[in-house]
């Protein structure tokens, strides 16, 4: 991809950006929120179309108009939202839009099922065609989108943080299965914010800033402190670097408490105990599945526990209105589908938790949202030029950011966050966990949910180890907890 260019409404998003990818090699694309990478990628796979420059494929140049284009010259994209369908079988999604027929129009499930297994086996992917996809883990599903490209006959995959929803164990079969596909001479363009992932599974690395590349260098000639630099474009101070959790002073945080009693939940949760108090950070580390999700929604009252309490200033939370008014916010895992309303504006989603507040007789006071909404622009340093833009239209970090806003809107006295940062780019990360700390320090209680250790150890005051629905460990964070020690304690040991 030779000097790319790309605006929309007028607005640059590409600038003279280019791409150059081996045959059978995996080239990491990294960079923040809005710099470009998913536009790039997605002109790549006929998602978009460039406004200038070239695209060229074994020599030839080549110039199509939709993703259907981008197919028949052999480049497949998936995409970090997955395309399966739950209600199909394997076999089925892996054929959609390609049924093979019988006479009169009719699919051919023989045939459906003996493309499936074959590029299953091709794959050493172990499922049956005839299982449907709605109960299959993340982790299969991510196998299957990978098998349905390269039934395409795809020799350049595109994989947009494909590790963002995939437990440990998941991860590494994953990557076990790129390095297949590189053997196989398949070239892999592989998008994440996951800095470790690059120098554990790509060959080469490209920076994007501001829709310009930066830099391209083989992974083994650059440091992760080099390629973040070049992200950020100033020198890099690593978001995981010490903090002295015990010089936290928490004395004049208020006198709020929350104790969860006994939760059980189907075999999900088993006699969960624990207490948070004013201007507390604690961590809930685990595997995916150990109940760490459970507890965020037993707490602010989605789910109903089969067995337990949960009491905020011996209140006891039995439904979501109780949790809002003993001031109790949650910050889902999924800001997308369940912390945002994308197709509307900024201060509208920040608006949405205090809409009583904002009331003037039977209408919403639109100066006093407006008023809102700048102020946690200001205050949380969203990137946008106007309140009314809305909100898929913007980076993953910065959407984030409004729905921190939108609860912090609503002065909570606990906030939950699960996996806070996934999507989010490193500088962004700097900023949550600035913010997090913050508001700890203002006296605001934290229960914070996340898989990436490192991120548990940089904010957690104490860090509350789940197994299989059981806390298994409580450890104060006084800076001789290491990732190792707590990747133990994670794995049971």
């Amino acid at each position: 991809m030779i000097d790319i260019n790309k605006a929309f409404n007028s607005v640059p998003v590409l600038s003279n950006a280019s791409f150059f990818l081996k045959k059978g090699e995996v080239h990491a694309l990294v960079g923040g929120n809005g710099a470009g990478k998913s536009t790039l990628m997605k002109i790549l796979t006929g998602v978009y179309k460039k406004d200038s420059g070239k695209v060229i494929v074994n020599g030839k140049e080549v110039d199509y108009k939709d993703a259907l284009g981008a197919e028949k010259h052999g480049i497949a994209m998936i995409f970090q939202e997955f395309s399966l369908i739950p209600t199909l079988t394997v076999a089925q999604n892996i054929s959609l839009t390609r049924e093979p027929q019988l006479k009169g129009h009719l699919i051919d499930d023989r045939k459906c099922k003996e493309r499936a297994l074959d590029v299953l086996n091709r794959l050493n992917i172990d499922i049956d065609p005839n299982e449907m996809v709605g109960s299959l883990s993340a982790g299969y599903c991510q196998m299957i989108e990978i098998a349905k490209a390269i039934s395409k006959d795809a020799n350049i995959l595109v994989m947009d943080e494909p590790t963002s929803s995939l437990s440990e164990s998941e991860t590494i079969s994953l990557f076990s299965m790129i390095k297949q596909l590189k053997e196989k001479g398949i070239s892999i363009v592989y998008i994440t914010h996951r800095m470790s992932e690059v120098f554990s599974i790509c060959d080469r690395v490209t920076v994007l800033k501001d829709g310009e590349t930066v830099s391209t260098s083989n992974c083994s000639d650059v440091t992760l402190n080099d390629v973040v630099t070049s992200m950020l474009g100033t020198k890099a101070e690593l978001f995981y670097e010490a903090k002295e959790t015990k010089a936290r002073d928490r004395s004049n945080c208020g006198d709020f408490n929350l104790k969860v009693e006994n939760l059980a939940f189907r075999n999900r949760l088993k006699d969960v105990s624990f207490e948070v108090s004013a201007g507390e950070i604690v961590g809930l580390a685990g595997l995916m599945g150990s109940g760490r999700t459970e507890i965020a929604q037993c707490i602010f009252g989605i789910t109903k526990p089969d067995k337990g309490k949960v009491k905020a200033n011996d209140k006891t939370i039995k439904n979501k209105y109780d949790s809002l008014n003993n001031g109790i916010a949650l910050v889902p895992e999924n800001r997308r589908t369940q912390g945002l309303v994308l197709s509307h504006s900024i201060r509208d989603n920040i608006a949405l938790p205090i809409l009583e507040d904002l009331k003037k007789g039977l209408f919403v006071d639109d100066k006093k949202a407006d008023a809102v909404a700048e102020s946690f622009i200001k205050r949380l340093n969203i990137k946008t030029d106007s309140a009314k833009k809305v909100v898929r239209l913007l980076s993953g970090g910065n959407q984030q950011k409004v729905v921190l806003a939108k609860w912090l809107a609503h002065n909570p006295k606990l906030l939950i966050l699960d996996e806070p940062t996934v999507g989010v780019d490193i500088g962004a990360k700097n900023e949550i966990y600035e913010i997090i700390r913050e508001l700890a320090q203002s006296g605001i209680s934290i229960i914070m949910i996340s898989s990436e250790l490192e991120e548990i150890l940089a904010v957690s005051d104490r860090i509350l180890v789940l197994y299989d629905g059981i806390i298994t460990r409580e450890l104060e964070n006084n800076g001789s907890i290491t990732e190792g020690v707590l990747h133990n304690a994670i794995q049971g040991n």
